[in-house]
């Protein structure tokens, strides 16, 4: 299977992605953009100086000049390239893969993303063919150290009025690097922290924190420290997932509502995006909070474009991604997490009492399926559910009934666009038919793949 994915280019070290292969990338990256100047960033995996090291070297023979920033979250990186004046960038990182992958998030200028449609298709046509001996003048190479002024501007998005206890589980990955000068500035904030140390190996845990059991560890910080929630990132800190008080895990879609609300008080009437996978209830408290809703497809390229075209000020995906529109309409799990700081410091309720009233529908979760022929199953569901309202956004949706109706329920099927799988949303109005329709559903697609 390729590297070169939808969102992003990851593989194996060395044996998809080696160094002479990231120099054809980033020669070819800045001949595709036509760059004078591109930055450069890499997170903490063992491997990444020397991806990085063979990607400038790609830029410069291409004849672009790169700006170094050396170790850098993957927001850090956008910031980088929305905030200095050049033609794009990219980070090495494999984001929250075991530490054998290795990768790379590429945008173009204004940190407008380069995905599978937009360019790293073309970019994989163009890296199987070798390198052209250099020619004429090479690129300049300059290096500048960004986390300060980094730290600042995700600082800016903090609201927090009154001392408040928080638990921060960094995954060992880079929100290691790029919290603490964060937090240096968010002086009301007292926090316990666990696996701070970037360390590409990943020693404690996985860094992906949508697999639950990788959520214990800040569960027990924050019932050991006594913090009002708790917030694990993933490997680059572009994404982080919540627990409440009591340890509870927040669903992401969920947190979106709370963080639109948030948004829609700094901007109000504003437009809000949220991907197909979310509770209804996204949708519902938007409007309630003044706001309008967006539904999108999944993946951070169509959130973002959708955003900048409709001039909305937040967006939300189930797996994580908190975008805003004044981070460059980019993604940052550092400014999720001040956010919901922000939130939880000027309420008298606790966490879990302003999720609870979001807890009002019946969701399965995402469930992930092994199919054989994906599109011959999708057709099959478009034949056996044709009594129901259905669109094709994203793989295909079907709903019963609208919010206010008794019953009503609706089902979204999509496929992997990196790996041979299905996956299935659903959320009814009442348990008893979410999990009569979730056992149907099981029925048509097969065995669920465990966690």
């Amino acid at each position: 299977m390729s590297i070169f994915k939808a969102y992003d280019i990851r593989g194996k070290v060395p044996a998809e992605l080696d160094p002479p292969l990231a120099k054809r990338i980033g020669y070819h990256f800045a001949r595709l953009l036509n760059a004078n100047k591109l930055v450069v960033g890499r997170d903490m995996r063992t491997h990444s100086p020397q991806i990085q090291a063979a990607v400038i070297e790609g830029i410069r023979d291409a004849g672009s000049d790169v700006l170094d920033i050396g170790l850098a979250s993957t927001p850090m990186a956008y910031f980088a390239v929305g905030s200095q004046p050049c033609d794009g960038g990219l980070v090495v990182t494999a984001s929250h893969n075991p530490g054998e992958y290795n990768g790379m998030k590429l945008c173009r200028a204004g940190a407008a993303p380069v995905s599978g449609a937009t360019g790293i298709g073309e970019l994989e046509q163009r890296c199987k063919q070798e390198l052209p001996r250099t020619a004429g003048t090479r690129g300049a190479l300059e290096r500048l150290d960004l986390l300060d002024a980094y730290a600042a501007h995700v600082a800016r998005f903090a609201r927090i009025e009154q001392p408040l206890e928080v638990a921060i589980d960094a995954s060992n990955g880079m929100a290691g690097h790029t919290l603490p000068p964060i937090l240096a500035r968010l002086e009301p904030l007292r926090v316990a922290t666990i696996f701070m140390t970037p360390d590409g190996t990943f020693p404690n845990h996985e860094a992906n924190p949508l697999k639950e059991h990788n959520l214990d560890p800040v569960r027990a910080l924050v019932k050991r420290s006594g913090a009002r929630f708790g917030v694990s990132f993933d490997g680059d800190a572009d994404r982080c997932c919540f627990v409440d008080e009591t340890g509870r895990t927040v669903p992401n879609d969920l947190m979106t509502a709370l963080l639109a609300r948030e948004q829609l008080a700094r901007h109000p009437g504003a437009r809000i995006v949220y991907d197909l996978r979310s509770s209804w209830v996204v949708r519902e408290e938007i409007r309630k909070a003044g706001g309008k809703p967006l539904r999108d497809r999944v993946g951070h390229s169509f959130i973002k474009a959708t955003m900048r075209a409709h001039k909305a000020v937040f967006g939300g995906e189930l797996s994580g991604h908190f975008y805003f529109a004044d981070n460059y309409t980019c993604d940052s799990g550092e400014i999720a997490f001040v956010t919901a700081a922000s939130l939880v410091s000027r309420s008298e309720r606790p966490l879990s009492q302003q999720v609870a009233s979001l807890r009002r529908y019946h969701s399965s979760g995402e469930i992930n399926f092994e199919v054989a022929d994906k599109n011959a199953l999708l057709a099959q569901l478009r034949t056996r559910y044709r009594d129901g309202r259905q669109d094709e956004l994203d793989g295909i949706t079907v709903e019963y009934g609208d919010l206010g109706d008794a019953p009503w329920w609706w089902f979204n099927v999509r496929a992997s666009n990196t790996e041979p799988l299905l996956r299935l949303n659903l959320e009814a109005s009442d348990a008893a038919l979410a999990q009569a329709k979730l056992s149907e559903l099981i029925g048509l697609l097969g065995k669920p793949l465990a966690d």
